[in-house]
């Protein structure tokens, strides 16, 4: 492999406490020397420092990252990406290529395919055919249980050993706790982490968005915030009982913010994510009967968003994650209260969480720390940060770049975005991952 060098980009990784003008070496895909960049005046002379870092093999590859901004390897810990099943909405090749063209050199899957990855086969096979796409790494997240029917455990000890980094069943909440409480005693005495669907189904029922005005003025069956927010309570409770960490998936609801918090308070191992659609968007943006906005979670109010948006600013909420999930328009293309729940989210993930540092919500360090770091320490994963020794997994961003959403472009199969139009500034330009380019703009 050719010896790379990025030259001359403003580094960010809050693991190590990069901020500044740095070159990063890479050969035979690892990080093996990082230089602080010269900013004195021309002509300075500077004794024993080179102009370039010095390399083992052949003379590197030069990429100018001049005037951009150069971070670990964004992570993406919460996506669907349909295979094995339904291989026509999106298959783990093209998630895959969404994913890089979005700036993410890692992802994790969730289990809800077809069959569900509750056994060591599926895992085996959705890593096979990882192997075989573009390079992104990708993490499988096991079932808690048999099916995702809430019912009996999976059996988490065969699917850590296959390969899954965490266990879910997500898209259906586990309703019965005795079972939740067994699945966090069970998944801890294998290191794994569990992420729960906070839903009560008694309380969501038939409905199809956020209840409130807004769903009587449109004839629709509304979901309170409850049905997010008592099963939020309800596994806190169980985090503390059993002692294992939990993860909040997809946090939409500003009592589940306040509840959170409250959590990490108290010392609790609780940590949280939320998607770049619940601090974007309102109910609001179903008032013309949009399908693609209609998701699971449901877009709530503005208190709800502004509530999100706080739990970003102040740390209560550590990761956002796009919970990509395609449709085709056979899902999507129907009456709203028939329409799949569910949006996608990899190629707008980022750009549309930048809005958060030029609102003055986040700084660039921030941001950085819950697309990449913090995934990486609540999943355990070692290889993440600019560190010398480490894999070459590196996002390179145009922070100035402004352009048009357009879904038809999109590398996903999928279309179904709320966000097809939308102007938006900031987006990847080079993806790398263990020194390899996975996508490079133009």
């Amino acid at each position: 492999m050719t010896p790379t060098l990025i030259k001359g980009g403003r580094v960010i990784d809050p693991e190590t406490g990069m901020d500044g003008l740095f070159d990063i070496l890479v050969e035979d895909g690892t990080i093996v020397k990082i230089e602080k960049r010269d900013v004195s005046p021309p002509g300075t002379k500077h004794i024993g420092q080179s102009s370039e870092p010095e390399t083992r093999n052949a003379k590197p590859a030069v990429i100018d990252a001049s005037g951009k901004l150069v971070v670990p390897g964004l992570i993406d810990m919460h996506t669907h990406l349909r295979e094995p099943g339904h291989e026509y909405k999106e298959t783990i090749e093209t998630g895959c290529s969404a994913a890089a063209h979005g700036g993410f050199s890692s992802l994790c899957c969730m289990p809800n395919t077809e069959p569900v990855n509750d056994n060591q086969s599926v895992t085996d096979y959705i890593l096979k055919k990882a192997s075989m796409a573009c390079g992104v790494r990708v993490y499988p997240v096991g079932a808690i249980s048999r099916g995702l029917q809430g019912k009996s455990l999976a059996e988490h000890g065969e699917m850590k050993a296959a390969g899954v980094v965490a266990v879910s069943d997500d898209g259906n909440p586990v309703m019965d706790a005795q079972l939740m409480r067994r699945a966090m005693e069970y998944a801890k005495g294998f290191g794994l982490l569990v992420i729960s669907h906070c839903e009560d189904r008694n309380l969501t029922a038939n409905g199809v968005m956020n209840e409130g005005v807004t769903a009587t003025r449109l004839g629709l069956a509304g979901i309170p915030n409850a049905a997010e927010t008592v099963m939020v309570a309800r596994d806190i409770a169980l985090c503390e009982l059993a002692g294992t960490p939990l993860h909040v998936a997809h946090v939409s609801a500003e009592g589940s913010v306040r509840l959170i918090r409250e959590a990490k308070a108290q010392g609790l191992p609780v940590t949280a994510e939320t998607a770049p659609h619940y601090f974007s968007l309102t109910e609001e943006a179903v008032i013309n009967y949009d399908t693609n906005a209609k998701v699971h979670p449901p877009l709530r109010t503005a208190k709800d968003r502004d509530a999100v948006r706080e739990g970003l600013a102040d740390g209560t909420i550590d990761v956002i994650a796009s919970d990509h999930a395609p449709h085709s328009t056979v899902e999507k293309d129907l009456e709203f209260d028939a329409a799949a729940n569910g949006l996608i989210g990899l190629e707008t993930s980022l750009p549309l969480s930048l809005k958060l540092v030029g609102m003055g919500l986040l700084k660039l360090g921030d941001l950085v720390a819950k697309m990449s770091v913090n995934p990486a320490r609540i999943l355990k994963l070692r290889h993440v940060g600019l560190k010398l020794g480490n894999p070459a997994d590196v996002t390179i961003i145009d922070l100035e770049e402004e352009f048009n959403v357009d879904a038809n472009t999109f590398r996903s199969k999928s279309r179904n975005t709320p966000f097809n139009g939308w102007q938006l500034k900031g987006r990847a330009i080079l993806t790398m991952v263990g020194g390899k380019i996975v996508f490079r703009k133009d």
